[in-house]
């Protein structure tokens, strides 16, 4: 895995990127919101869906609730970029929905929307 600074807007973001599956429970998806943190002075993550547990989409299973939750509580903010459109459940559409509409929660289709929601000065 590896962290990608980002400046835009004068709003510093943390890309992570990887060949395998990074965030598979809280806390490894604490562990990248503390690396970010300490290696590019920023807790405003950036990360593909495929970096993603598969259940953490299955909103069943809490993992999302969990894992974002802790990333509120920790003052971080994330923008998950991908394809949503397979999705079918409402649930999860309805989820994805309301998170776009906050300040701390994002799913995108692009890296580079990704980038652009988080250094919005606006949202900040």
């Amino acid at each position: 895995m590896t962290i990608q600074p980002i400046k835009k807007n004068n709003i510093l973001c943390a890309v992570i990127e990887s060949d395998k599956t990074v965030i598979t429970d809280t806390q490894s998806a604490l562990d990248i919101l503390m690396c970010a943190n300490y290696e590019a002075n920023t807790k405003n993550i950036v990360i593909d869906k495929r970096l993603i547990v598969d259940d953490f989409f299955i909103l069943s299973t809490g993992l999302a609730g969990e894992i974002l939750q802790k990333y509120i509580n920790y003052g971080g903010r994330i923008a998950i970029y991908g394809d949503y459109s397979y999705y079918t459940s409402k649930p999860l559409k309805d989820f994805i929905c309301e998170s776009n509409r906050g300040k701390d929660v994002f799913f995108v289709s692009t890296q580079e929307e990704a980038i652009d929601i988080l250094t919005r000065s606006s949202l900040i």
